[in-house]
């Protein structure tokens, strides 16, 4: 093409100002600021003069017209002022999803959260006093109430809470850990790593399958500061193995006069062993057995907000309040205010199981899941129009998640669906790229859908989502 052709074609291309007269544009003014609407139409203006200028031989492929381009600069506009953390809909069936949000808060926790962050509060006031408190009370006292601990303090995350009780207890002193408990978690959180940062000494002792007492007591020397049992709670060890229980570690610790650290993980506060899942200890536990300080975290089997929480011996939980660290490890008011709220609902285990989402969606049985994937599936049908889904209810597994009871799974059951002129690879992308974006998973070359993890409210979501699926699918066949 000759220069002055390229710039007839360039010439083609609409102004910012000539946009700025469309209907779809002043619409998008009185919604948006005018500065975001001028920014997204330089953004498409540009965009096709870049296509020109790449493919100057074949005009015809480059629309320039002002309707096209203003449609452009409105996907634009509605994408750059989108939330980047959004709700989506989790059809994955596991429940403690991390990529997801993991644990979703209960009702009342929202309840407390809207109430309190739309009004001051005795956040740092004692109100008896009339000065000065501490944040920390206000979660501390319902803790040892359900726990048996004399003391409680409430971090930003489980990793926070290992981090400072180590810097507090022993700094520039030796820790003594089982090998085969060296886990590593997700977002590389591993303990070699974190004793290391926090200035304690990591003693491993033992084979990676077989830990014995012996090997304990054979590690002790005048720098012992503490012996530590980590819960691997995303990973099992089986076969030929051994594994000292707390109780025997909390016996040599009293006879050497060491504390006896243990950092359980999840956290759970009730005894999943009735819907089949083993090997969960609950804190209530690890506090009975004799552990002097114990970490979990808040948001997993708890079922509340992301927190790290260490319950305790009294006079070493003191040592970590004053440890400068604590400042830096702090909550704030809604995460203090959401897991109050959570945890008062544990001084009834029977409101805790109807209450607390997470432990709802482990308690579902195949059965209420079954008639709730057949409803799902009739809905789906209804929207299926032209006749070119298959849509079946079938058996399927979910997983706690959130580096929880690895290997278990619960038995439900999901909704699959396959198509001729959608593949599951297409249909899990469109899907995805809803507004609010479903997210779920492909097994034997079907899009499944688990519905334990499906909230009621979100069926005609994934209805309508299906709708503007197929009409996008239509008059022409997807094979990617």
């Amino acid at each position: 093409m000759t220069e002055p052709t390229l710039q007839s074609l360039l010439r083609k291309l609409p102004s910012v100002d000539a946009l700025l007269h469309m209907d779809s544009i002043r619409e998008a003014l009185s919604n948006h600021p005018r500065k975001l609407v001028i920014e997204s139409l330089r953004y498409a203006i540009e965009t096709q003069r870049q296509r020109i200028l790449r493919d100057p031989e074949s005009p015809d492929r480059v629309d320039a017209s002002p309707r096209f381009v203003a449609r452009l600069a409105l996907e634009h506009l509605q994408s750059s002022s989108d939330y980047t953390l959004r709700r989506v809909v989790n059809a994955t069936g596991v429940i403690v999803h991390t990529n997801l949000g993991r644990s979703l808060l209960p009702q009342e926790a929202v309840d407390r959260l809207v109430t309190l962050c739309r009004s001051y509060n005795n956040l740092e006031y004692d109100l008896e006093r009339g000065q000065r408190g501490s944040r920390y009370v206000h979660a501390e006292a319902v803790l040892c109430e359900l726990t048996g601990a004399e003391a409680a303090l409430v971090v930003n995350n489980n990793a926070g809470a290992v981090f400072l009780v180590l810097n507090t207890l022993a700094r520039d002193r030796e820790v003594v850990v089982s090998r085969g408990q060296l886990v590593e978690i997700g977002g590389s959180f591993r303990i070699p790593d974190v004793m290391r940062s926090s200035g304690a000494a990591l003693k491993d002792v033992g084979c990676t399958n077989r830990t014995h007492l012996r090997d304990y007591e054979g590690a002790i020397n005048e720098r012992t500061a503490a012996l530590m049992k980590v819960h691997t709670s995303n990973y099992r060890i089986i076969g030929f193995t051994a594994e000292v229980t707390l109780e025997e570690l909390v016996t040599l610790g009293r006879q050497y006069r060491l504390p006896v650290i243990e950092d359980l993980g999840s956290g759970s506060f009730v005894d999943l062993s009735r819907f089949g899942l083993l090997g969960e200890p609950t804190v209530q536990e690890a506090v009975k057995a004799g552990a002097d300080v114990v970490t979990f975290s808040g948001d997993k089997l708890l079922g509340g907000p992301q927190a790290g929480i260490i319950v305790g011996r009294k006079d070493l939980l003191d040592q970590c309040r004053k440890n400068p660290l604590t400042r830096a490890l702090r909550v704030d008011k809604m995460t203090l205010a959401a897991l109050e709220a959570t945890l008062r609902l544990y001084r009834d285990e029977a409101r805790a199981m109807e209450a607390v989402p997470t432990l709802g969606m482990i308690a579902l049985s195949p059965t209420v899941l079954e008639e709730w994937a057949q409803g799902l599936a009739a809905l789906l049908r209804e929207a299926d129009s032209r006749g070119v889904l298959e849509i079946k209810v079938r058996p399927c597994f979910s997983q706690v998640g959130g580096g929880s009871l690895p290997g278990q799974n619960l038995a439900g059951h999901g909704v699959a669906v396959s198509s001729t002129v959608l593949s599951p690879n297409r249909m899990e992308m469109l899907l995805r790229a809803n507004k609010p974006p479903i997210i779920g998973r492909i097994e034997s070359e079907q899009y499944l859908m688990d519905v334990r993890t499906i909230q009621p409210d979100e069926w005609p979501i994934i209805r309508e989502a299906f709708v503007r699926m197929l009409e996008r699918a239509e008059g022409r066949e997807e094979t990617s």
